[in-house]
C-alpha cells in the first residue's frame, strides 16, 4: 500500500476510462488478476460506441445497436471470459447466421449480382462458378491459403508491437513471409479471381477498418476467411447484449462502474499518472487505461508536453478512417431481408474516391442494412421491424471533407430512402416509418471521436503496428491504450485482442499473474467449438 495526498491507495489500483468493448475487456481480465479496477463512463450505461439506442414509437419500442452489428471471432471474447470463470454461450444467447449476409454487386448499366454467402464452402464455390467458373475453385485456394497466413499472423496479432525490433521474432518473421506489403487488398485478389464484383465481394471487409480496399494492405485478406472459418453470429438482443454481459461479469468480480463521469484530463505528478479528473475533482489511481478515440483522448486528457511525437499537430495531421451516416428506422410490418445485406455501388471505386479523396457524397453510395427483428423479436414491436443503415461517408477532416452536414443530412436521408426501395426491395418504406434517429459525422465528432473517424486511425501501412499509439504510452507511467486506435486495429474481435496485450502487459507491471494464462490461450477446444463443421476442405 502507499500513501498520496492523504488517499490510501493500492499498487494495484488501476483506472479505465470508457466502458466501450475494449475497457469491458481489460476491466475482467485485470479484475481476474487481481487488481482493483474502477471504469469511469460518460455515458448512464455501457458500451460506447457499442451502447443500445431505444426509440420509442406506436406501438412500442424499437432497440439498435449504435455501431457494430457484425460479431465474428468468438472465441477470442470466450478466452477473455474463461479467465474469470465464466462462458460466453453461458452468458449470452448467440445464433449463427445463414446466409452470414446478402451481398448485392452493383454493375454499371446492369442490376446488382445478388450473392448470399454461407459458411458451407462447397455451396459457396458453386455459387461464385455460377458468376465465374474459374472463381469457384479459386475460393478454395483462397480459403487454403489464408488459413495458413491466419495461422502465421496469430502471434503477431496477439503480441505487443512496441518498435520495429519487436519485428524481428521467429513467430513474427515467419508472419512477414506471408505478407506482400506492396499489394492493397484488391490487387492481392487479381491474383485469384477473375470476375471484379467477385474480389469485391472478398474485399469489402476493409470497410470493417473504414479503408477502401484499393488501399487496404494485403494482409487483411485475413477478414473475409474469418467469416467463413468463424462464421458471423447474432447475439440475442444485439452486439450490446455481449457489453451487458461483460459489465455484469466485471461487477461480479468487483469492479467498480462510475456512470454519467466523462474524464476531462489524466492527472500527472510529473511524468506519473497519479488518476483522472471527473467534473474537477480528482480520483486518485497508479494506473489509467483510456479506452476511448485514442487519438482525441492523447489531445483532450494528456498535457502535449508530455506526448513525445503524438504533438496536436502530429495527431491532425494523421490518415483517418472514413466516418458513417447512420439512420435507425422503426418500421411497420416485416422486411424481407436478411439479417445483414451490403449493397456496393454500381461505381465503386468512384464512391470509395468520394469519401476518401473528393470529401463528397456519392450518388450511388455503398450502404450496408442490418434487419435483427427476423431473427430476434427482443429488437421490435411485434409485426414491425427495427432498421439499421450506415452510408460510409467522409470523415470531417479539413482539407478533405466537403460536405456540410447541416444541409446535406436530409439529402443522404432522401437518397438512402429511395435506395432502400430501389435497390434493397423494400416497399413504401416512407409510409411506415414509426420512430426515426440520424447519425451524422459532425455528431460522431460530438462523442470526441478524432474527426468522426469512426474506424479511428486508417490502417495504412504507416499507421500500423509499432506506428499506432502503444499499449503503454511512451515517455510517461502508469498511462495504457485499448481499442481500434492501438496495435492491432478496429472492429470488435482485434479490439478484444488489444485488451488482451493491454492486461497482460500491465499484470507483469503490476507483479500479477494475468488470468489469461490459467488456460493456455488460445485453447485447440475453444476454436472448434466455434467453427462450422462445413468449414473444411
Amino acid at each position: 500500500m502507499i500513501s498520496t495526498h492523504n488517499q490510501t491507495l493500492n499498487v494495484s489500483d488501476v483506472a479505465i476510462v470508457g466502458a466501450g468493448p475494449g475497457g469491458l475487456a481489460a476491466a475482467i481480465i485485470l479484475a481476474a488478476s487481481g487488481a482493483s479496477v474502477h471504469v469511469y463512463e460518460a455515458q448512464p450505461i455501457v458500451g460506447g460506441r457499442s451502447r443500445r439506442l431505444t426509440l420509442d414509437g406506436a406501438p412500442g419500442q424499437f432497440h439498435f445497436d449504435v455501431g457494430p452489428t457484425f460479431f465474428m471471432m468468438p472465441y477470442v471474447l470466450d478466452e477473455i471470459l474463461a479467465s474469470a470463470g465464466s462462458k460466453l454461450s453461458e452468458r449470452v444467447e448467440l445464433q449463427r447466421l445463414d446466409p452470414m449476409y446478402r451481398l448485392l454487386l452493383g454493375r454499371p448499366g446492369q442490376e446488382p449480382i445478388t450473392l448470399d454467402t454461407t459458411q458451407d464452402l462447397h455451396l459457396m464455390e458453386q455459387r461464385l462458378s455460377a458468376i465465374e467458373p474459374h472463381d469457384g475453385p479459386a475460393f478454395l485456394k483462397f480459403i487454403i491459403d489464408n488459413r495458413r497466413k491466419l495461422e502465421a499472423m496469430t502471434p503477431l496479432l496477439r503480441s505487443p508491437i512496441r518498435s520495429v525490433l519487436d519485428l524481428f521474432t521467429v513467430d513474427n518473421m515467419r508472419a512477414g513471409s506471408q505478407l506482400r506489403p506492396w499489394q492493397s487488398l484488391y490487387d492481392h485478389l487479381r491474383g485469384y479471381f477473375k470476375h471484379p464484383q467477385i474480389r469485391l465481394a472478398l474485399s469489402f471487409q476493409s470497410k470493417y477498418l473504414g479503408m477502401s480496399p484499393f488501399e487496404c494492405p494485403e494482409l487483411f485478406s485475413i477478414l473475409p476467411f474469418i467469416e467463413y472459418e468463424y462464421g458471423i453470429w447474432h447475439p440475442r438482443g444485439g452486439c450490446n447484449a455481449i457489453m451487458n454481459a461483460m459489465r455484469d461479469i466485471a461487477q461480479e468480480l468487483g469492479v467498480q462502474f462510475h456512470f454519467n463521469s466523462p474524464v476531462d484530463q489524466i492527472e500527472f505528478e510529473g511524468r506519473q499518472a497519479v488518476g483522472v479528473r471527473v467534473g474537477g475533482a480528482l480520483h486518485r489511481h497508479k494506473h489509467v487505461v483510456i479506452n476511448a478515440d485514442a487519438a482525441a483522448a492523447m489531445k483532450r486528457m494528456i498535457p502535449e508536453s508530455l506526448r513525445g511525437t503524438w504533438s496536436d499537430q502530429n495527431i491532425d495531421c494523421k490518415k483517418y478512417s472514413c466516418s458513417t451516416f447512420m439512420m435507425y428506422l422503426g418500421v411497420q410490418g416485416d422486411i424481407e431481408l436478411p439479417h445483414h445485406t451490403i449493397y456496393a455501388s454500381r461505381q465503386y471505386e468512384q464512391n470509395l474516391k468520394d469519401i476518401s479523396n473528393n470529401g463528397v457524397l456519392s450518388e450511388d453510395p455503398s450502404m450496408y442494412v442490418c434487419n435483427p427483428s427476423r431473427l430476434d423479436a427482443s429488437m421490435a414491436p411485434r409485426d414491425h421491424s427495427a432498421l439499421y443503415i450506415l452510408v460510409p461517408t467522409p470523415n470531417t477532416q479539413p482539407g478533405v471533407n466537403q460536405v456540410d452536414w447541416n444541409s446535406s443530412s436530409s439529402t443522404l436521408r432522401e437518397r438512402t430512402l429511395d435506395q432502400l426501395e430501389s435497390i434493397f426491395g423494400v416497399g413504401d418504406i416512407r409510409g411506415r416509418i414509426r420512430a426515426e434517429k440520424h447519425i451524422t459525422p459532425n455528431d460522431w465528432a460530438a462523442e470526441s471521436i478524432q474527426y468522426g473517424a469512426t474506424f479511428n486511425l486508417a490502417h495504412t501501412l504507416g499507421q500500423m503496428l509499432h506506428k499506432r499509439p502503444q499499449h503503454k504510452m511512451r515517455g510517461v507511467e502508469g498511462t495504457w491504450f485499448v481499442g481500434g486506435g492501438t496495435h492491432p486495429g478496429s472492429g470488435l474481435p482485434v479490439i478484444f485482442l488489444s485488451s488482451q496485450i493491454t492486461a497482460r502487459l500491465l499484470c507483469a507491471e503490476l507483479g500479477l499473474r494475468c488470468a489469461l494464462d490459467a488456460p493456455p490461450t488460445p485453447s485447440i477446444g475453444m476454436l472448434q467449438e466455434w467453427k462450422s463443421p462445413t468449414v473444411n476442405i
